[in-house]
């Protein structure tokens, strides 16, 4: 069976078992605007589904995914912006109360961007630029800690990234006033792909910490 034939079954199943099972759900979900809890700013490796992470259903969130789950600067021009404008319409529109950026173990991009500090940046047209927004994590993490080896160095610039997106979502406006009234929480979050281990960052300690297992 090919991909896409895999996939078509795929549906299949979901069809008769899923959404059959909850088929007064999903038409209730269509005959009403959406409702999400949270938006999840999430890197689009496909190891790394918040969907199946949190256990989530239909309409619990509002996932925006792009490469290593960087969030741009505030900088409204001509040009387009597409992680801007899902944030733009989670928080004014959706009225979202809980923004999390969720990095990862093992995520390409910030792979490809320890490389370019190593004097080999991506081929390709868009993936140098795109993560040359994360180039200060990769400069202050080398500088800091220049005995660490490769995938020491890898793993706090995927940590580092979350931090750096935070930063970036409070120079939006709407964010910004946002969370001085407390109507809007920020969270930064780091998933083990291969442990399966969650854990939050806490801004006092400027750490993470995993997230205890259910006793």
């Amino acid at each position: 069976m090919d991909t896409i034939d895999s996939l078509i079954e795929g549906y299949r199943a979901f069809r008769s078992g899923a959404y059959k099972q909850n088929e007064a759900k999903y038409q209730a979900l269509a005959a009403r605007r959406q409702r999400p809890k949270a938006m999840i700013i999430a890197c689009c490796d496909s190891r790394a589904d918040p969907a199946m992470i949190f256990s989530s259903d239909p309409g619990e969130l509002f996932v925006v995914r792009n490469v290593a789950n960087l969030v741009p600067p505030y900088q409204p021009d001509s040009h387009y912006h597409g992680t801007s404008a899902a944030l733009e319409f989670g928080v004014k529109g959706l009225e979202i109360a809980d923004i999390i950026v969720m990095g990862h173990v093992s995520c390409g991009g910030i792979e490809a961007l320890y490389d370019a500090g190593c004097g080999h940046p991506p081929e390709g047209d868009f993936i140098s630029n795109w993560m040359s927004l994360a180039t200060s994590v990769e400069t202050s993490v080398r500088d800091q800690h220049p005995d660490l080896d490769k995938p020491a160095l890898l793993r706090l610039m995927e940590q580092r990234a979350v931090v750096q997106s935070l930063e970036m979502l409070r120079t939006f406006p709407f964010v910004a006033e946002r969370e001085k009234a407390g109507t809007l929480r920020l969270h930064g979050w780091f998933y083990g792909i291969g442990s399966g281990k969650l854990s939050i960052y806490d801004a006092k300690s400027d750490s993470f910490t995993d997230v205890a297992d259910k006793a």
